[in-house]
């Protein structure tokens, strides 16, 4: 087959201001002198309550306000008061600060609406905001009671024991600017000093702000009543893989392929990467943070995670008689001999210190994290401060940061045997929600696929030991979504083991104990054996990393949101999930498997009946772009199945603290058959005394999969046209409409994004180079 250079998309030069949509539901219908008088008293009794707080245990206060809202949240209308907006959940709340406890301009839009109809107009005045709000209350000490303790049962601050001691990560609200943030930490600190606490580590990002400290539980409870404060918890606890590596003896070893000394790198965060005999001419550098971990691989499971990353498939290639490296590695430790985060640092903060300085010392752009925390699944509602800082990293850097979806035993004790007898529909359990960071919107979350059914060749006469999957369907293990809003997660899925299930010895076996279970990778422990194998999600994300630097190697000034495009436009769900999952229906497919699993060789190259089109380009908040599409010929009028995938990736900035998580939106839509000028007037803002829009019809619209409610939910969007009949009346040429949209990200003026356009026909057509010629005249 052929293999060519992606072609560069054609972006029409006018640029215009977006129309926006309206929309909203009217306020509910109030009695103006009753609910005027329930919500000063509940004004009245949050603000008592917090200078009661204030008065016996801290200084420097400040007014939170947690509002219930009957239908928007109407955020500009609390910013326009002086108020800032520091939290938004699903349940229509917001969590709200006042540098003052007078609310002054509040109570006064309050009597206004409470006077009733002014003369010459049909409602209340500021109706639209008074009457959609249900009620003010202060923020309660359980409120701020994080997922990991209540889990453990930890439901009220009565719950803690006075002197017993605590390891917490405590977050401070996002008040503003930095220096207010720093000054209330200093002072957080200084209290916690003087009550007998210790402070291990703080962290202070563009919107989080934590401390990790050791304290009693009567002084806990005493912080749980701080209004600065948004949160306190436990310390996340890592999942990886514990059981002993089982050791596969290789006779002869395929002589190692030479690596250029500019070869993309990528970077493993995790517990380490050990000396061995493949690795010695390319592990560029290795760190510790904090520094005193050093950088020895003792855990072992960093240089397992290294291997994959460094060769994808070692087993099919050992198959082959080769041993083929596609990429230099560089590590940073972030954790201990025992899999464990280190005490006295902040997730976060190890996590920018990690990435930011094998990113700014070594040029890497490529990392994989196949950590989670396993206190921390996702329920659903906002991400935690891990997954928010990689977001940010994301998008500060332009860095691919790849991550693991999890880990999950599906069965134990008497319902063992349910691990083969009722998969796969418990992998849609609510326990089978991916773990922390998975859900961070901006990096790609990789689940896992099975190799195979995992037997070896003694297993093969024994009919008890069972198989729970074939090659291709989801491993048993593997953590789902969906993500944020409902956003696509995992991204993608790769090879990352299986289970089998031995009722001799009573538990499910993975690729540790039984090697034909699991993925083959490299062993940290050289001397002892050089290759061990491993079955998890851990083994998932390096397969995908690996694909990324394949890209990266020939696209070497691709963007982060370039290559996050090409590998998700490229991924296909294998028939065999697709049929084993098909009975659970769509959504359940999309939870488990998200956009598929990555073809290398359609993310890299086009050939003659498959070309990609690529664009890497920025908008202006609230406009769009369009960007021209040839359509050649033998497309339009011959017959069998052709498709045109649009796949968009962007990078927005993040707040953990709202429900909507990203702070710019974007989107797209596919359209045939109209003149470019029919487009942009449709899409450009128009002024008061113009007349109405144009319409586009239906029938120019191309019918995308997934639907757009669907796939706007993400900042890597997919979707696939498909045609069957003759398309000729509708021209040479389709038209790709972008649209960037405002948030509460009001600090944004511009984003950056790319987008892929892959068309291809089943038939053996010569597309690619009627595109390129096309492509050649336009340009």
């Amino acid at each position: 087959m052929a293999r060519y250079d992606h072609l560069q998309l054609v972006r029409l030069p006018e640029r215009f201001e977006r129309r926006k949509h309206g929309g909203g539901s009217p306020p509910p219908n109030r009695d103006l002198a009753a609910h005027s008088a329930k919500l000063e008293t509940e004004l009245d009794a949050a603000i008592a309550t917090q200078q009661r707080r204030r008065k016996a245990e801290f200084v420097d206060p400040s007014l939170i306000l947690r509002v219930h809202m009957s239908g928007q949240l109407l955020e500009e209308q609390w910013e326009q008061l002086g108020l800032t907006v520091l939290s938004s959940d699903l349940d229509r709340s917001l969590v709200l600060f006042a540098s003052t406890d007078e609310m002054q301009e509040f109570r006064r839009r309050l009597a206004a609406w409470k006077a009733g109809i002014p003369e010459g107009q049909k409602a209340p005045s500021y109706n639209g905001f008074i009457a959609a709000i249900e009620g003010i209350g202060a923020v309660e000490p359980r409120d701020r009671i994080g997922v990991r303790f209540r889990e453990d049962g930890f439901i009220e601050s009565t719950d803690f024991d006075d002197d017993t001691p605590y390891l917490v990560d405590l977050e401070l609200w996002d008040l503003g600017e930095r220096r207010l943030r720093e000054r209330k930490l200093e002072q957080t600190e200084a209290y916690i000093e003087t009550r007998d606490g210790e402070v291990l580590d703080r962290y202070i990002g563009p919107s989080i702000t934590m401390v990790r400290i050791r304290v009693s539980g009567a002084l806990l409870k005493t912080l749980l009543a701080v209004e600065a404060v948004a949160t306190i918890d436990q310390p996340p606890q890592p999942d990886v893989t514990t059981s002993e590596a089982y050791d596969l003896t290789l006779d002869n070893v395929p002589p190692l392929n030479g690596i250029a000394a500019d070869a993309p790198l990528i970077g493993i965060i995790d517990s380490g990467i050990n000396a061995h005999p493949f690795f010695d001419d390319i592990l560029v550098g290795s760190i510790g943070v904090p520094a005193r971990l050093g950088s020895a691989d003792d855990f072992g499971h960093g240089t397992r995670v290294g291997g994959v990353a460094v060769f994808g498939d070692l087993r099919a290639q050992l198959a082959a008689g080769t041993l083929d490296r596609g990429a230099r590695l560089c590590s940073a430790k972030v954790v201990n001999e025992h899999g464990a985060f280190d005490d006295r640092r902040l997730v976060p903060s190890q996590m920018r210190e990690a990435i930011t300085t094998l990113n700014v010392d070594y040029g890497c752009r490529i990392f994989v994290i196949a950590l989670g925390d396993t206190k921390r699944p996702y329920d659903g509602g906002n991400v935690g401060t891990w997954a928010a800082t990689l977001d940010e990293l994301a998008r500060e850097l332009d860095v691919v940061i790849v991550v693991s979806s999890g880990n999950r035993s599906p069965r134990g004790g008497t319902r063992l045997e349910q691990a083969v007898t009722q998969y796969p529909a418990y992998l849609l359990e609510d326990a089978n929600r991916f773990f922390e960071p998975a859900g961070a919107l901006n990096v790609l979350t990789v689940g896992s696929l099975a190799h195979g059914e995992g037997l070896n060749a003694q297993h093969l006469t024994e009919v008890m030991v069972r198989p729970i999957t074939r090659q291709n369907e989801p491993s048993p293990f593997s953590r789902i979504g969906p993500g944020v809003s409902g956003s696509t997660k995992p991204d993608l899925v790769d090879i990352g083991g299986t289970l089998i299930y031995d009722p001799v010895v009573q538990r499910l076996r993975k690729g540790e104990e039984v090697p034909s279970a699991g993925v083959l990778t490299l062993n940290h422990a050289y001397l002892d054996r050089l290759f061990t194998a491993g079955s998890g999600t851990s083994y998932a994300a390096p397969r995908v990393a690996f694909s990324a630097a394949q890209i990266l190697g020939r696209m070497p000034t691709a963007s982060a949101n370039l290559i996050r495009a090409l590998l998700v436009g490229s991924a296909e769900i294998p028939e065999a999930a697709s049929e084993r999952m098909a009975l659970l229906g769509g959504d359940a497919i999309r939870s488990v498997l998200g956009h598929g699993m990555v073809d290398l060789e359609r993310a890299a190259f086009s050939d003659d009946a498959r070309v990609v089109l690529y664009g890497e380009d920025e908008l202006a908040i609230d406009h769009f772009a369009v960007y021209r599409i040839p359509i050649p010929e033998p497309f339009q009028t011959e017959q069998g199945e052709r498709s045109i995938r649009v796949t968009l990736a962007y990078d927005p900035p993040v707040r953990h603290t709202r429900a909507d998580y990203a702070g710019v939106g974007m989107s797209f839509r596919l359209l045939r058959g109209c003149a470019p000028d029919l487009i942009f007037e449709h899409y450009r803002k128009r002024a008061k005394d113009e007349e109405r829009f144009p319409e586009i019809a239906g029938r120019f619209d191309c019918k995308l999969t997934p639907s757009s409610t669907i796939r706007e939910k993400g900042t890597v969007q997919s979707a696939t046209a498909t045609f069957k009949r003759d398309v000729a009346e509708y021209g040479n040429d389709y038209y790709l409409v972008v649209r960037c949209e405002s948030g509460w990200a009001s600090h944004v003026d511009r984003q950056n994004f790319a987008v892929v356009i892959e068309i291809s026909h089943k038939a053996e057509l010569q597309l690619y180079e009627r595109i390129r010629q096309r492509i050649r005249v336009q340009t």
